[in-house]
């Protein structure tokens, strides 16, 4: 369901991005194939996001291990509460049982939404149901995952000291989802964005208003920053900022042209997906049924009492668009 994201330098594994910052990304950025960081002062490290499941997390951690070994990882930000970007916790706190764990409070009580154990299940659910989201998270490993919680929370803004350098934390949602937030390093002029970046592949709205994802654009375009490390897909630069903040742009005011014109929600996506193919800007990103979620997500904050279908109908749909 995926387009491949193919840069030279696009590969799995462990990336120097200088002054200390490090990305470690997963190809091909689509569903559940999410990047991290790792950031290296003085003896220490801050580590960026977790993984979807324990396997990759420990074998992220294992590719970082000649960094941390004189720099252990005493401090996990967590940009937002999907499993690709915090279901790995766990693995790290067994090898480093008093590492702090950090999220804005809407991150930490979203976690607790949709559990592990919950993915687990529509993974091995009978039927259709199984067989809808095994096609999107089929290659991940839920059992046994018990997530761990931050240990620390904040709101709004966060500055962290790891070994006399400042990372700022920044809290940008509700976007993407109900409390992300973007990693600024400021001495590296580098930015780690979470998922208010997806590369090469479609943004995904789940809870928005898209206003909020568009300002937080603006805002990362305003911090001068020169490496863009996404939440999914290649390292990009300020370009990568702009392109995900011309597609929002465009679904915000044609959904809404939809919405004031009475046209049902799952139609309105159907036609915006068709602008959207034709346009130069947006063409060959992958995942670009997640149009039905975000014209969604448009109508719900035009119209609060609108009724936004369930998560398996949400990808049902999302899995229907990409067939056409």
């Amino acid at each position: 369901m995926t387009t491949m994201r193919t840069p030279a330098d696009y590969t799995l594994g462990l990336h120097e991005l200088g002054e200390g910052c490090h990305a470690y990304l997963q190809p091909d950025g689509g569903w559940g194939w999410s990047n991290a960081g790792l950031i290296v002062a003085d003896g220490r490290s801050l580590l960026v996001d977790t993984l979807f499941d324990l396997d990759l997390t420990a074998a992220m951690l294992d590719a970082m291990a000649p960094l941390t070994a004189g720099a252990p990882i005493d401090t996990v930000v967590n940009t937002h509460a999907n499993g690709d970007h915090c279901y790995g916790n766990g693995e790290v706190t067994r090898r480093r049982p008093d590492v702090e764990i950090v999220a804005s409070s809407a991150t930490a009580h979203e976690m607790s939404e949709v559990p592990p154990a919950m993915l687990a299940a529509l993974n091995s659910a009978p039927g259709e149901v199984g067989e809808l989201f095994r096609s999107f998270f089929g290659e991940f490993h839920f059992d046994g995952v018990e997530l761990v919680p931050p240990t620390r929370t904040f709101d709004g803004r966060l500055d962290l000291d790891v070994a006399g350098r400042t990372i700022e934390l920044i809290e940008v949602g509700p976007a993407h989802t109900e409390g992300d937030t973007i990693v600024h390093v400021p001495d590296a002029h580098t930015v780690y964005t979470g998922d208010i970046l997806f590369i090469g592949g479609t943004p995904i709205v789940w809870a928005g208003p898209l206003t909020n994802w568009i300002a937080a654009c603006d805002l990362m375009l305003d911090l001068g920053v020169e490496t863009v490390v996404p939440g999914h897909g290649p390292i990009t630069d300020t370009a990568g900022i702009v392109a995900v903040r011309d597609y929002l742009a465009v679904v915000d005011e044609q959904a809404a042209a939809a919405h004031r014109a009475g046209v049902d929600a799952f139609d309105a996506a159907r036609d915006i997906g068709r602008v959207l193919a034709g346009d130069d800007r947006f063409a060959g990103w992958g995942e670009t049924g997640r149009i039905a979620v975000n014209v969604e997500t448009v109508y719900r904050t035009l119209d609060p009492t609108h009724e936004t279908p369930d998560v398996v109908e949400q990808f049902r749909r999302m899995a229907e668009l990409e067939r056409q």
